[in-house]
């Protein structure tokens, strides 16, 4: 459709297209922020915590008969289509602005309003039946629904990460199980150290993700202590007593979580050590796993003239000039969203810093990065999972020499024949080429040969039976 239909705020009149539901502040931050090009549609858990904010106020509003009947039920109706996805195409804003959240607050408060209009039978803009701000945003506040929204999108998108987390620790653990048989070589600091079973490095790998499951959980209900009742910095202000508590008392029952009006309003608005923390645990999550990816990497390098312990799945040729080679292109995607996770945590640290007084003006971008490190590591689990991990194939004959050919039976040797002849021997058989047990045939190795080899038998007897 062509043409605008056009609306009249404080600043002036304003251009807006006929089918937008959306209104002149929304307008503006259109052309205010054309900044990442992300709107606040493509993270839904925000949209739909933004309906479910403006729900719970309708019904504590009209509970406490500071709106009619017809006009709540008229928002909840709305609320419900958007929490339920309808209408996320409306919410246009960038996800990056000014404002502390303002833009967002007024493009849901606009949306909604006009959403209501269409139902009662009037034209978008037709504000004198109802109002975004006066009925829609009624005793709210950009600085108590906006930090309430985007705590809510962060609990709403925590579940499906824990899901995969446990589900990549799952996969990890079958390839513990199936691998337990194989004996190789251990290593620190890239050198060979002692023996272990693959087995038991996939088990670490699944150990390691695991710990972090209960942290986050824990970590993420530091978010459900809200600030909404509040309003502008804490104090209540043109909220009606009881507000705060009645409103989350509702939007506890419509999302499900357990969630609680803060103690120290004035506090609540301000203070974003929750979305710290909780980013925090996020970054040891990606350290984690970019250490696991490092190591597959390596433990499939080669696959000749590297580790070659193990073979990724090939998914895709690696090369546009070197006809085979395949590349692990799986674990290298993991560790750049890694990368990313842990740059998204310091942009976080930053943002939650800069607040002054009353109020935090950087909450658009710590909310954008909580929820992108969330989005692209629960891909990327995903990924490594069902396309690399599932797949995992150990080189068993290649484990055997590689175990064969070192010397990491010496430590072994060491409480045998004591700390300095172990010494001598490893440096006598990596001078000379030789296996241990042949070092220990060498009367120039200068050890008790025969206590030796008797141990290192039983090692490698050992060895052989897992």
């Amino acid at each position: 459709m062509t043409g605008t239909r056009t609306e009249t705020d404080s600043l002036g009149t304003i251009d807006i297209p006929p089918n937008a539901a959306w209104g002149t502040q929304t307008q503006r931050a259109i052309d205010n922020f054309p900044i990442t090009g992300v709107s606040i549609s493509h993270y839904p858990e925000l949209v739909v915590g933004l309906a479910q904010v403006k729900k719970a106020c309708a019904l504590a509003n009209n509970e406490l008969n500071g709106l009619p009947d017809k006009k709540a039920e008229t928002i909840i109706a709305v609320c419900d289509e958007i929490i339920g996805g309808a209408h996320h195409e409306q919410f246009v804003v960038d996800v990056m602005q000014g404002g502390a959240g303002t833009s967002t607050n007024m493009n849901a408060n606009e949306v909604i309003a006009n959403l209501c209009l269409s139902k009662l039978g009037h034209g978008f803009g037709d504000y004198a039946h109802l109002h975004p701000n006066d009925d829609v945003n009624r005793a709210q506040s950009t600085n108590d629904v906006y930090p309430t929204a985007i705590r809510l999108a962060v609990l709403a998108r925590i579940k499906p990460l824990i899901d995969i987390m446990h589900g990549l620790t799952s996969s990890f653990d079958a390839k513990g199980a199936a691998f337990d048989h194989i004996t190789k070589v251990g290593r620190t600091q890239l050198q060979d150290a002692v023996p272990m079973s693959l087995g038991a490095e996939f088990r670490g790998f699944a150990t390691t993700i695991r710990e972090d499951i209960q942290r986050l959980s824990d970590l993420s209900q530091l978010l459900t202590e809200v600030n909404l009742g509040g309003t502008a910095i804490g104090t209540r202000i043109n909220a009606p007593a009881n507000f705060g508590e009645t409103a989350v008392a509702h939007l506890r029952r419509i999302t499900g979580e357990p969630l609680g009006v803060a103690s120290d309003l004035i506090e609540a608005s301000s203070d974003l050590g929750a979305f710290v923390m909780f980013s925090s645990a996020l970054k040891r999550v990606a350290i984690k796993l970019s250490k696991i990816c490092n190591d597959l990497r390596l433990m499939s390098s080669g696959p000749r003239a590297g580790i070659g312990e193990i073979m990724l799945p090939p998914v895709q040729a690696g090369s546009s000039i070197m006809p085979g080679k395949v590349n692990p292109v799986i674990p290298e995607v993991v560790n750049q969203v890694c990368y990313q996770a842990i740059g998204n945590d310091l942009t976080v640290t930053m943002a939650a810093e800069a607040g002054q007084f009353q109020l935090n003006a950087m909450e658009p971008v710590i909310i954008h990065k909580v929820l992108e490190t969330m989005g692209s590591l629960t891909n990327a689990m995903t990924v490594l999972r069902t396309r690399c991990v599932d797949g995992i194939v150990a080189d068993e004959a290649r484990c055997k020499s590689l175990l064969e050919n070192s010397l990491v039976h010496v430590t072994s040797l060491a409480p045998v024949i004591g700390y300095e002849a172990a010494t001598k021997l490893a440096k006598y058989a990596q001078a000379h080429g030789l296996s241990l047990v042949a070092a220990a045939d060498s009367a120039l190795a200068e050890v008790d040969a025969q206590r030796a080899k008797d141990q290192l038998t039983k090692l490698t007897e050992g060895s052989a039976h897992g």
